[in-house]
Order: C-alpha cells, then structure tokens, then sequence
C-alpha cells in the first residue's frame, strides 16, 4: 500500500514507518519540518501544516490510507478529516490516547483524580478527536488508543486488543511499547476489521 504518515518526525511516527517499511509497504511521510527526519529508501518526505486542509490535501490525493500521530494539541480533527475527504483517500486511522479509555462503566481514565495533570490537555483534545470522528459518518476511520503507559520498547507482537476498556495486566500496569503498538496499527491497515471504531491495545 501506500499510505501517509503526518508527524512522522515523532516517536510513534518513526515506529510506524519501520513497521510500514518492514513490511513492505511505501510511505509518504508529512510533517512541519522533514529536517528532523533520516531520509531513508521507501520514504518520500513533504513538509506541510496538517491544520490547513488546502494544502495537505493535495499531498493525500493518490494514496490508500492516511495515518495521523501528531499530537492532538497541534491537530485540528474537522481539517484533517476534510483534507482525507477531498483527497478521496478511502481510510484514515488515528493514534489515539489512553486518557478516553474506561477504568469503570462510564468513568473515563482522564476524568479520575489520579490523572496527571500534565497530560490533561493533550488528553481532552484526543478525547475531543474521538468524538469528531463518531460523527463522521462518510470517512471510513480507525482510532487505535494505546495502553496508559506508552513508550518506546521491544518489538514482542504479544499483546491483548480491546475496545473501550483500559487493560491492564496481571500486575495491574496498564502498558504497551511503541513498536509493538505500530504491529496493532498496521495490523488493522492490512486486515481491517474496526471501521468507524476506536479500539486499544496493551500486555
């Protein structure tokens, strides 16, 4: 396939690319500043502000899928999902965060005491990505939320999927690497099986 990366510069986006590129996929990969990226075989680089839907659009057009890990912070859900449309890219999936996964029926990890206060705005702006996306009815979208713990790591492909559950271990940590979150995605680009869902993964 060929699919776009937007914030390939960053830790997920790296991670996705090599298990793109491992697998034998070509990648486009999008983001403020390429400088910050390793030109490698396989990867064509553009720079671009993935907030103006006039200007990424065009860099979509042509590809099967188009994956978002930029920050939610510097996202605009309504841009990008326009973008997609006008593209006439047929899919789009999402990394997601933890901070909108349940802990208890109704009771969201963001919205318990314990939550750290650092984490709280980039957690409401996924949340509120989410909740653009489950009023998007035309794009066919996926939003993969990762494990509460979430960094670089090894490349196991043991872990559990979920759907709107926080999981958590037999020793009570909620965690999953980068690389092996990359497989889960991937995983779900190749053999879709979550349209218009979110769903989570973690050991």
């Amino acid at each position: 396939m060929n699919v776009v990366i937007i914030g390939i510069s960053g830790r997920v986006g790296s991670r996705l690319a090599n298990e793109l590129l491992q697998r034998g996929h070509k990648v486009t990969g999008i983001a403020r500043d390429i400088g910050k990226v390793e030109p490698r075989a396989g990867v064509t680089l553009k720079q671009a502000d993935a907030t103006d839907p006039t200007a990424l659009a065009p860099l979509l057009a042509g590809h099967d899928a188009v994956i978002s890990a930029s920050m939610f912070l510097s996202s605009n859900a309504a841009s990008l999902i326009s973008a997609v449309k006008d593209a006439g890219v047929p899919r789009l999936l999402v990394v997601g965060g933890a901070g909108s996964l349940e802990v208890a029926p109704g009771v969201q990890l963001i919205d318990t005491p314990e939550f750290p206060a650092i984490y709280k705005a980039e957690a409401s702006a996924g949340r509120d990505f989410l909740n653009a996306l489950r009023g998007e009815s035309m794009l066919d979208w996926t939003f993969l939320s990762p494990s509460a713990l979430f960094e670089p790591g090894e490349r196991t492909g043991q872990f559990r999927i979920g759907a709107d559950e926080l999981l958590i271990d037999a020793a009570g940590k909620s965690h999953i690497s980068m690389e092996d979150y990359a497989i889960a995605l991937v995983d779900e680009l190749e053999t879709p099986q979550r349209p218009r869902r979110r769903f989570t993964v973690g050991y």
